[in-house]
């Protein structure tokens, strides 16, 4: 009997999710990812002896499943959980960075990276590098204005009610700055969030057990991100570490880097877990679907998979 082929777009934590439990249920499964590594928004990034978390810093757990997967994380000594200061409950952070959590779900997975689908038709998927990957269902946790980008370059027609779905889903934006300093500044143990302010949080990626160098990572507001979202990207570095002055000795800082995340937070999400398109063999979902962020998206992924099978 030939396997159903699933095609997954996305190496994101609903991706990767959808494929442990369609790989596990033997179903053929080909994940394909833009980006030079897995877990999208789950980024830690190497950089002058140091590293950083640059995308989620931590995450929380309410459902069952969830926890009994982090559970199992936890025995692999992948993540481990820590206090947030301004959080009551203990929230968990990977201590070697947050891209070890998607590389430890995706052993034992295809997954092509560096691969940017373009078009879709008639279940074949093709890539700007003119791959084309055969599918008899698409997964795609994409963030939703690069699916609609994708459906409108694949001429595929959506009902007014996946439309509307669609284009309710609103992201933030968010700048994040990842500085190296000379000398530790244990004023920010446990991270910081700030309120009024350009900078949002502001963390010590050595407390988090990262790296033996002070490194912060540095995350601009919804709104300062959104203002500047076109601006020089160096501009818009000295002036979040210029505003952090009262907290840290910028002084003392070595290097930097920075990155911007256009679509870092899911807004405003749809509330059911994943949207299946009623005209073709597509599901959409990630974490702009049900309680979004880290577990939002783990659930959106669980939800396709048990749907498929």
């Amino acid at each position: 009997m030939t396997k159903q082929k699933i095609l997954i777009i996305g190496a994101g934590i609903a991706g990767l999710r959808a494929a442990q439990v369609l790989s596990h249920a033997s179903f053929e499964v080909t994940i394909v990812d833009k980006g030079r590594g897995v877990g999208g928004r789950m980024a830690t990034r190497r950089f002058a002896d140091t590293k950083a978390d640059h995308g989620a810093q931590y995450f929380s757990v309410k459902s069952t499943i969830f926890q009994e997967f982090i559970d199992e994380a936890e025995k692999q000594h992948i993540i481990k959980s820590w206090k947030v200061s301004d959080r009551t409950h203990p929230r968990y952070i990977c201590p070697d960075g947050m891209n070890t959590l998607p590389k430890f779900m995706a052993q034992g997975l295809d997954v092509k990276l560096s691969q940017k689908i373009v078009r879709i038709a008639h279940g074949v998927a093709f890539t700007e590098s003119e791959e084309q990957y055969d599918f008899d269902q698409l997964i795609i946790s994409a963030p939703i204005p690069q699916v609609l980008q994708l459906f409108e370059d694949s001429d595929i027609l959506l009902e007014a009610d996946e439309e509307n779905i669609l284009s309710s889903i609103q992201y933030d934006p968010c700048w994040a700055v990842m500085a190296k300093l000379k000398t530790f500044d244990n004023t920010i143990t446990g991270g910081r969030i700030l309120e009024n302010s350009p900078v949002s949080w502001i963390v010590d990626n050595a407390e988090k057990g990262l790296t033996e160098n002070p490194t912060i990572t540095i995350h601009a507001s919804a709104d300062y991100s959104q203002s500047h979202l076109e601006e020089n990207a160096e501009k818009v570095a000295s002036e979040l570490i210029a505003s952090v002055s009262d907290i840290v000795n910028v002084e003392q800082i070595d290097t930097y880097q920075i990155h911007r995340w256009r679509y870092a937070l899911a807004s405003q999400r749809a509330t059911a877990r994943f949207l299946q398109l009623k005209n073709y063999p597509i599901c959409i979902g990630g974490d702009a679907f049900g309680i979004g962020n880290v577990e939002g998206a783990f659930l959106s992924g669980e939800a396709i998979a048990q749907a498929i099978c």
